[in-house]
């Protein structure tokens, strides 16, 4: 009866690791959300770094530590969003995960060899990474939050 009762226990605990749903040092504040492209507006139309929260979709998960995601700019290019301190979500984050992210947004000379290290993370031929050949100035975003939307609060 013991062991049904620790295999009870251990399912219990599982399950609940299973729907931990936000990540990092901040506590993802909702009802402050902006669009993505809301942030790229706003950053169009200044050199400072900006707090904000956006609301989008991933559009891509590290795949070999979770530590960065992707979402898509209004023109379709992604805006890289590394999490502040190392911290990490699951990189078995499926695409296309509502997610709320707290963070600064800047712009910054992205270097090739990081570059050529995201898209080895995200699982790139070494054919794609060997034409990353210059580096990029872009809209970056560190984020210090995270909170990802299940399909059970989404259909709240």
């Amino acid at each position: 009866m013991k062991a049904v009762g620790v295999i009870f226990l251990l399912g219990v605990l599982i399950s609940c690791a299973s729907l931990k749903q936000e990540y990092g040092m901040v506590k993802v504040d909702e009802t402050a959300a902006i669009s993505v492209s809301e942030l790229v507006a706003r950053m169009d139309k200044s050199t400072e770094s900006q707090m904000a929260t956006i609301k989008a979709p991933l559009s891509a998960v590290c795949q070999n530590a979770g530590c960065w995601v992707q979402v898509s700019k209004p023109d379709g290019k992604p805006l890289m969003v590394r999490f502040k301190n190392h911290f990490t979500i699951p990189p078995s984050t499926p695409v296309g995960t509502e997610a709320y992210i707290h963070g600064v947004a800047y712009w910054d000379t992205v270097s090739v060899k990081m570059l050529r290290h995201y898209a080895e993370d995200a699982g790139k031929s070494l054919e794609e990474i060997n034409k990353i050949t210059q580096p990029e100035f872009k809209l970056n975003f560190e984020g210090d939050g995270i909170k990802l939307v299940s399909e059970k609060e989404k259909n709240k």
